[in-house]
C-alpha cells in the first residue's frame, strides 16, 4: 500500500487497474526449478510425518507430537507453516490436551515452505495395527483419490476431474461424512487452478471449464469427518506433465504405525 500510495502521488494522471488476474494466470504454469522445489518440500513433509509418526507412542499429547513433527521438518532444512493434527475419534484439530491412546487413529496434515515454495500434505497414523474398519474407511478415501489422479492429465478439463472423483465419493459407504476437493499451489496453498465451488473457501471454481496444463501443480484432498472413528483424510500434491502427472511426496498413503 505504501508503495502504491507513492507511485499514485508521482503519477496523478495514471490510472491503475488491478493486475491479479493476470498474475495468477502467469503463476498457474509452473518452471521446472519450481517443480523441482514443491518436489523437495512435498518429499521433506513426508519423511518428517513418518518420523512422527514411528516416534509417536501411547500417551504422547497433542502438543508433543507437533513439536516432534516441527524439529523433523526443520532439521530438514523446510521452514516450519503449520500442523494440524487429530487424535481418536475427535474432529478437533488444534493442539489440546488430548493424548494417543491405543488402537486410535491420528491425522497430521502440514504445511512446510523450502526455498518459498510450499508443500501441504496429510498422512494417517494408528496406534497398534488397523482392523478391518479402519482398513475399508481409508480404502474409500484412497479409492476417490485414485479417480481424481486418473484425470490428472493435460488437456483434461479441472472440473472433469473434480466430477469423476465426486462419482466415486457418491458411491462409498462413509460418503454423508466424506469431502473432496481440489486446488492450484506453489507459492501460496491455494493458486491458479482455482477448481471448486460451493466449498468454504473464499474463492470460487473459476478455471473449472479450463483445461489441465503442463506445468501445473494440484493439492487433491478427501476428507472423512467419521461419526465413531475420527478424522480420516488424505491429502496429496500432483503436477502435471506432458505425458500425464506425478505425484510429489507419494509415500505413507496407508496406515502408518506409531510407536517408540
Amino acid at each position: 500500500m505504501d508503495a502504491f500510495e507513492t507511485l499514485s502521488k508521482a503519477l496523478p494522471l495514471a490510472t491503475f487497474v488491478s493486475a491479479t488476474h493476470a498474475l495468477e494466470q502467469v503463476r498457474a504454469i509452473k518452471t521446472p526449478q519450481e517443480i523441482d522445489k514443491l518436489r523437495k518440500a512435498s518429499e521433506l513433509i513426508t519423511d518428517s510425518m513418518l518420523a512422527a509418526f514411528a516416534a509417536a507412542g501411547e500417551g504422547a499429547g497433542k502438543a508433543e507430537i507437533v513439536e516432534a513433527l516441527r524439529r523433523e521438518e526443520t532439521n530438514r532444512g523446510l521452514q516450519f507453516e503449520y500442523c494440524l493434527i487429530t487424535l481418536g475419534s475427535s474432529h478437533n484439530r488444534a493442539v489440546s490436551e488430548q493424548s494417543w491412546k491405543k488402537g486410535e487413529v491420528m491425522s497430521l496434515d502440514s504445511g512446510g515452505n523450502y526455498h518459498g515454495y510450499i508443500g501441504d500434505l496429510c498422512r494417517m497414523g494408528v496406534l497398534g495395527e488397523p482392523d478391518a474398519e479402519l482398513t475399508d474407511i481409508l480404502g474409500e478415501i484412497e479409492a476417490v483419490q485414485q479417480a481424481a489422479f486418473a484425470r490428472c492429465n493435460p488437456g483434461t478439463l479441472g472440473g472433469d476431474m473434480i466430477a469423476a472423483a465426486e462419482a466415486v465419493l457418491k458411491k462409498i459407504s462413509n460418503a454423508p461424512h466424506t469431502d473432496f476437493f481440489a486446488h492450484g499451489m506453489g507459492l501460496i496453498t491455494h493458486e491458479v487452478p482455482f477448481l471448486m465451488t460451493n466449498h468454504p473457501v473464499a474463492y470460487e471454481g473459476v478455471d473449472a471449464a479450463h483445461p489441465l496444463e503442463p506445468g501445473m501443480v494440484l493439492s487433491v484432498e478427501t476428507t472423512m469427518l467419521h461419526p465413531t472413528r475420527g478424522f480420516i483424510k488424505l491429502e496429496d500434491t500432483v503436477t502435471i506433465t506432458s505425458t500425464g502427472h506425478e505425484m510429489l511426496g507419494d509415500r505413507g498413503r496407508g496406515w502408518n504405525r506409531g510407536g517408540r
